[in-house]
């Protein structure tokens, strides 16, 4: 062999390993725990998180890798599948909710988070503040302010003016801290907003669906004549359920998305979902970039949605404000 031809086969032949290498070095890992259901393939490839991503240049399988965690309505297996996610070595996690937050947190302590749909994250204990989270977790707050929670009682209040006992569907364990200690920072806030609007508000506290008819038998005793619900994953998945005893029972009620609306309850006050959401990209991509969570701030959502059921209005024998329903931003016909 010439020496030309022997230089360029051991030019090949080193070229070689760094060309394999090359192909498979590892990707940035993006893991996603979530107390849903896995989303379907057609919603993976086509919602604002995944687009948004696409658009800064995280594409699945090309420049991001993407672990997913679903424990379809089981709480309880989020902390091990927050564990596997930090021992696949994600290099950042998006958590959907406050279990999964918090089960996030509790798994490690150098991982970035990134966390949608935590209320009050500062009293949970996930950041030190909103404006300087301090630790591995930031994101964005479904609320951080009782404004919010007064605000979807006064609607309720407008269209039910008579009403006087408000029943508040709430799941305590949403709103533990991360050292686990019960908060009832639900509570508190619904009440400070109840008492100012001439409500007598009591909670009724489930976790699982088996726990909901306990919860409507007790309402029914109390002889509550409204109803809300926190805006969490067991109240969420239950909706259907809770909206139909609402209605069912001829008690009027305010909930905290619009889905409770869509699936026959009377009135709800809710954040627009999809900015947030492609905010959280926003702060993924932050992460996977190299920057620390302890100094972005956490946001609060800023645009909100009203709507309306007119026929759960009209099943009521209740008026809808003109004026209410011009501010309605969905409603139910």
């Amino acid at each position: 062999m010439s020496r030309r031809r022997f230089l360029i086969a051991a030019g090949a032949l080193a070229a070689a390993p760094l060309a394999r290498a090359q192909r498979t070095a590892r990707l940035p890992t993006l893991g996603i725990l979530s107390p849903f259901p896995q989303p379907t393939p057609q919603y993976i490839a086509n919602n604002p998180f995944t687009n948004r991503l696409r658009a800064l240049g995280w594409i699945e399988g090309e420049t991001l890798a993407i672990a997913r965690a679903y424990s379809a309505g089981r709480e309880d297996l989020l902390p091990a599948m927050a564990a596997r996610l930090v021992q696949a070595q994600a290099d950042v996690i998006w958590t959907i909710g406050p279990h999964a937050a918090l089960a996030a947190a509790r798994a490690t302590k150098s991982v970035p988070i990134v966390f949608w749909g935590v209320a009050y994250p500062v009293e949970q204990g996930l950041v030190r503040s909103l404006a300087q989270p301090g630790g591995n977790a930031t994101g964005i707050a479904s609320t951080a302010s009782p404004e919010v929670h007064a605000k979807r009682l006064q609607l309720l209040r407008e269209i039910a003016p008579a009403t006087k006992r408000l029943a508040l569907l709430v799941a305590p364990s949403a709103t533990r801290t991360l050292a686990g200690e019960p908060t009832a920072l639900n509570t508190k806030a619904y009440g400070a907003a109840a008492g100012a609007l001439g409500f007598e508000l009591r909670d009724f506290e489930f976790e699982s669906d088996a726990d909901l008819e306990d919860a409507f038998r007790a309402i029914g005793a109390w002889h509550a004549d409204c109803v809300t619900a926190d805006g969490f994953p067991q109240s969420f998945r239950a909706r259907s359920r809770i909206a139909a005893f609402a209605t069912g029972s001829r008690r009027a009620s305010a909930f905290a998305q619009r889905d409770f609306v869509e699936a026959g309850g009377l009135v709800s006050y809710s954040f627009l979902i999809p900015p947030t959401i492609v905010r959280c990209a926003h702060y993924v991509d932050l992460m996977l970039r190299g920057a620390s969570p302890a100094g972005i701030p956490v946001e609060q959502p800023s645009v909100y949605d009203i709507a309306v059921n007119l026929r759960t209005a009209r099943t009521l024998d209740l008026a809808v404000p003109p004026a209410l329903l011009l501010r309605a931003d969905k409603v139910v016909e």
